[in-house]
């Protein structure tokens, strides 16, 4: 039988970041208290589907 209970499957992702940019993350999570990973995850999940996206540019 085969589980499928999992929430999600896992796919680490390493993200370099400009030293301004891993500031503002840190700022972020320190005072919302959220951690890096589900920040990004949520912003992620923001990202219009990919047929609203063509060459680059969100269709209008």
């Amino acid at each position: 039988m085969i589980m499928t209970n999992k929430k999600w499957a896992v796919k680490r992702i390493t993200v370099n970041l400009a030293a301004q940019e891993a500031e503002k993350l840190e700022r972020y999570c320190q005072q919302t208290g959220r951690p890096a990973t589900d920040v990004i995850r949520e912003l992620i999940r923001s990202l219009p589907p990919s047929e609203e996206v063509k060459d680059g540019n969100y269709l209008h």
